[in-house]
């Protein structure tokens, strides 16, 4: 009897002894957050609302209303009692070769203690939102020193405590910046084309099909003014011309590739209603992407 209790005991404790040490490393990355967050603070992405801004390559103006916008949530190690203010950091970052037009960054705007209310999970949360044409004259950015295509704003936030310590992406370990915690500090606004006005006619997409049985199942989807895609499945055989009316007064067009069984056997060519060849791809076409480049404005 003594000695079947002596095994039970060995049983159990082997058993306790694995689950200590399978939970142990599961546990580490917790710990490591739990350290980060008693030593310091973080500003918790909860979501990235807007992170480029459009503008009109026919005149370098930014959109209305384009912007950069996110919701933060601030943690503490007293759960955002420490809370003080956070300090809106902005430049613009010219990514041409020499980068001449880069803006370095200046304070922006500072968001108090008492603009935060309570998120769901019973600590501060703020939504910051900016506009493009704000960043732009708080910098002083001229017209011809925007480059679309390339070109940031950056938009950086210093998190203040009332004890007297202040946190920003220099403080981020990798724990905090892509866990749970995803706490960059640092985020950029992208300049890209607003989408070119189409224009109203007939479109003509000219399809090839190098084996001469098809696309296989490869496809172009058109959307105008978010509205149902049209499907261009390519040609029966070998060579096939389509063509796609684009009605008066609409704003935008978007066209993309859908992948099929042979991409290497496909070519195509889109010639717009004012007879400018706006795309041509293939053999391979590029898949799931705007095959429409905006920038030229020759839609």
């Amino acid at each position: 009897m003594k000695n079947s209790i002596l095994i039970k005991f060995k049983i159990l404790s082997l058993l306790a002894l694995s689950i200590i040490i399978g939970c142990s490393d599961s546990d580490k990355v917790f710990d490591d957050i739990t350290e980060n967050i008693t030593q310091g603070a973080v500003l918790r992405t909860i979501e990235v609302l807007s992170n480029s801004v459009a503008i009109n390559s026919a005149d370098n103006q930014f959109v209305d209303g384009e912007l950069f916008s996110v919701i933060l949530e601030e943690q503490d190690q007293e759960d955002g009692s420490l809370l003080g203010s956070v300090d809106v950091l902005i430049g613009y970052v010219d990514n041409s070769t020499d980068g001449a037009n880069t803006i370095p960054e200046r304070l922006f705007t500072t968001i108090n203690a008492s603009e935060f209310a309570t998120g769901d999970f019973g600590l501060p949360r703020t939504q910051f939102s900016a506009t493009a044409a704000d960043m732009q004259t708080f910098l002083g950015l001229q017209s011809d020193q925007i480059g679309f295509g390339g070109d940031q704003f950056s938009i950086r936030f210093v998190l203040n405590l009332t004890d007297g310590r202040s946190f920003s992406n220099n403080n981020n370990s990798g724990t905090i910046t892509g866990s749970f915690f995803s706490s960059p500090f640092l985020y950029s606004a992208d300049v890209v084309c607003a989408p070119s006005v189409p224009t109203a006619g007939t479109w003509t997409i000219e399809t090839f099909d190098s084996y001469g049985d098809s696309w296989n199942g490869a496809s172009l989807s058109i959307v105008i003014d978010g509205g149902t895609p049209i499907e261009i499945v390519g040609p029966p055989e070998d060579i096939e011309t389509f063509s796609v009316t684009i009605p008066e007064g609409s704003s935008t067009i978007s066209i993309v590739y859908n992948s099929g069984a042979f991409d290497e056997e496909v070519t195509f060519t889109i010639t717009s209603a004012n007879g400018n060849v706006v795309s041509s791809a293939g053999p391979n076409p590029p898949v799931g992407v705007e095959l429409l480049n905006f920038c030229l404005d020759n839609l």
